[in-house]
């Protein structure tokens, strides 16, 4: 069995995969990694399954070398931590290849593997992320703004009267209401700057039809308006990263 952990900034994703596909997925805190809950929580999710090897992604430098460190004491395997120079599957065209966030280039590694190239990932975390893969099969940057909760939690924080919100599903286009005032905003209005900056990439790649599949936490939601999604893959980034294991050990 292989272990696979994409560490966020809120959450870290946890998978338990084969060969073939993910089996088991759960969250745990990332904040678990720094208060000591992390190790206990994830003996929890991995039972008594025999771990063949590990793998890491990770935004969050500090927690990282805590993981690896909780895999090695417990499962006594190393972690393979996916850089741009352990990058299988996906060529780099990128001037600094070491600021790219290494859950976007797993997510580059799964759209190219699933979807061929050129192909684009929108991942609706705690930033909306565009990664692009081009013609040529290369990683070649993408586009990053702030995600859904992230604007919402932050109007809310920083004015009086605007109320913290739960982001879902809205029909109408005039709010009747502060807060559906604000959910338009951020559901329909996150769908009008998807839309546009995938048409801008079509543009850009001369590329009529582009495959893009979304990911994340806010994806099945936003998708359900965008018919320019054509996949909704909630576990892409853990693929990618068992997909780049497998380049490792199994060829």
């Amino acid at each position: 069995m292989l272990l696979l952990l994409d560490i966020g900034n809120t959450h870290t994703h946890l998978g338990l995969a084969n060969e073939r596909r993910i089996l088991k997925q759960a969250n745990l805190p990332t904040a678990g990694w720094f208060d000591g809950r992390a190790p206990a929580l994830l003996q929890d999710f991995i039972r008594r399954a025999e771990l063949e090897g590990a793998a890491v992604c990770s935004v969050v430098p500090l927690a990282t070398p805590m993981a690896k460190r909780a895999v090695g004491q417990r499962w006594g395997i190393s972690c393979l931590e996916l850089t741009p120079a352990t990058l299988r599957g996906v060529g780099l065209d990128y001037p600094k290849p070491q600021t790219i966030g290494p859950d976007r280039l797993a997510n580059a590694v799964a759209a190219r593997h699933y979807f061929g190239a050129p192909s684009i990932v929108v991942d609706f975390g705690t930033a909306v992320t565009f990664d692009v893969v081009d013609r040529a099969g290369n990683y070649v940057g993408g586009i990053i703004a702030p995600g859904l909760s992230v604007m919402t939690d932050y109007l809310h924080e920083k004015t009086a009267l605007l109320p913290r919100i739960r982001i879902r599903e809205i029909r109408t286009v005039v709010g009747k209401s502060t807060g559906q005032a604000m959910l338009i905003g951020a559901v329909h209005g996150y769908r009008g700057l998807v839309r546009e900056l995938i048409r801008e990439l079509k543009r850009e790649l001369k590329a009529r039809r582009l495959p893009v599949v979304a990911t994340g936490g806010y994806a099945q939601l936003m998708a359900a308006g965008l018919p320019e999604i054509r996949t909704v893959a909630p576990l892409l980034t853990l693929d990618g990263l068992r997909l780049v294991w497998l380049a490792h050990f199994r060829h």
